[in-house]
């Protein structure tokens, strides 16, 4: 993983070494302890409507898998960051049957 340095700006010593922080990963829960949100978005998007899936917990590296999977199976592009997934166009119910059919406990938010 990637290692932090700690905010030193400036320092007079000449023998002084950066200490590094880890970074602390995050591990990934099973699907069935998963409780995801699947909701319509069109907001700063230029009127475009996309489908985001929101609540995952895990590692980016699944979330990245996650988002792949559901991509190639909605036939539509997309991106899988900061915890949440974002598919274009509206994909609500075929997510939702996929995500219910891999084990993800799934809810539906908004109209």
């Amino acid at each position: 993983m990637a290692k932090k340095k700690k905010n030193i700006v400036y320092s007079t010593n000449p023998d002084y070494n950066y200490e590094y922080e880890e970074d602390f990963v995050e591990e990934t829960l099973p699907p069935n302890q998963q409780k995801l949100k699947v909701l319509l978005d069109k907001k700063q998007r230029k009127g475009k409507v996309v489908t985001l899936i929101e609540g995952f917990v895990g590692s980016p590296d699944d979330l990245k898998d996650l988002g792949k999977m559901l991509k190639s199976k909605c036939g539509g592009g997309g991106s899988a960051k900061d915890g949440e997934i974002l598919i274009q166009g509206d994909h609500r119910d075929k997510i939702m049957d996929i995500l219910k059919s891999e084990g993800y406990q799934v809810k539906r938010v908004g109209g």
